[in-house]
């Protein structure tokens, strides 16, 4: 597996997105909580007006890209850590 952060980050971000799908989250508490651009939405806009299918794809893809960053931190340190 090449990039185990970033597949375990994406994973985190669907779970979180279909948490908040599936009702279990009424108010919507942890879906803002750990959703990165629902911390800029809930600043810029009123969050009732908000496309929560662009909402859950926006964070699915931060989470990646947050993974994404975190693996590629790990491969250079193991990079500098062999020379």
């Amino acid at each position: 597996m090449r990039y185990p952060v970033t597949t375990v980050a994406t994973l985190i971000g669907i779970g979180l997105c279909l948490y908040n799908y599936t009702g279990y989250d009424p108010h919507n508490m942890v879906f803002f909580m750990f959703s990165v651009p629902g911390w800029f939405a809930d600043m810029f806009m009123d969050i009732h007006q908000l496309n929560v299918i662009l909402m859950y794809i926006l964070t699915i893809i931060s989470w990646a890209l947050i993974g994404l960053f975190c693996d590629w931190m790990i491969a250079r340190d193991r990079r500098r850590s062999q020379t």
